[in-house]
């Protein structure tokens, strides 16, 4: 019996991440599947076992990559509240790295299959989900060491920044210009910059 090519786990998912963000769930066909990721269907379904399978795969690899970026972004940080206003302005650079513009795959998983496929539609909604957290727990820090006033919602604020990245991912997606992407990303950050406490005003802190 002739043996399987080897192939590259890595190298798969990151071709597959491509092609789903691209095409969605379901208008990507097994044809599109065997040529982005150079393999037969055989090939494909000993791998992955099922399309289905194979878009979580490919979903979990966009949010860890994901995740990671706005991590590393945030480690060491000695403003909290900068390093929030800085991935904005990267997210309104990020044309240049992806050409398409393309909005958040997970957003886009959830307008594609929250009505035909609940599995995935479930995860895509837990995976947003953790990113919010990761961007409360990013304002929650800039409370602590007194960026942001103490009374603040944490939730509040990352649903808002969460948001925020959203619209501006549709713009980029639909292609808006350059310039008005980056102005765009400047008035979110001078939104957050306004909750920042001035060296002159007093913190306000809440009974332990």
């Amino acid at each position: 019996m002739k043996r399987a090519r080897p192939y590259d786990r890595d190298a798969a998912l990151d071709a597959a991440v491509n092609l789903f963000w691209t095409k969605g769930y379901h208008a990507t066909s097994l044809k599109d599947l065997e040529a982005a990721l150079h393999m037969k269907p055989g090939s494909i379904y000993a791998a992955f076992s099922s399309k289905q399978a194979l878009y979580l795969a490919a979903l979990e690899r966009y949010f860890d990559s994901s995740r990671k970026a706005f991590a590393s972004g945030m480690e060491n940080a000695v403003s909290p509240l900068a390093a929030l206003s800085e991935y904005l302005r990267q997210l309104a650079r990020s044309r240049s790295e992806v050409p398409q513009g393309r909005a958040c795959m997970l957003t886009k998983t959830l307008i594609d299959t929250t009505t035909t496929d609940a599995e995935i539609a479930a995860q895509a909604n837990s995976y947003l989900e953790e990113i919010q957290a990761d961007f409360a727990a990013a304002f929650e820090r800039a409370k602590q060491i007194g960026e942001l006033p103490s009374e603040l919602d944490s939730g509040r604020l990352a649903r808002r920044y969460q948001s925020n990245i959203n619209a501006l991912r549709i713009e980029l997606h639909r292609g808006m210009e350059q310039s008005q992407i980056t102005a765009l990303a400047e008035d979110m950050v001078e939104d957050l910059e306004r909750l920042r406490i001035s060296p002159t005003q007093p913190r306000i802190s809440t009974p332990a």
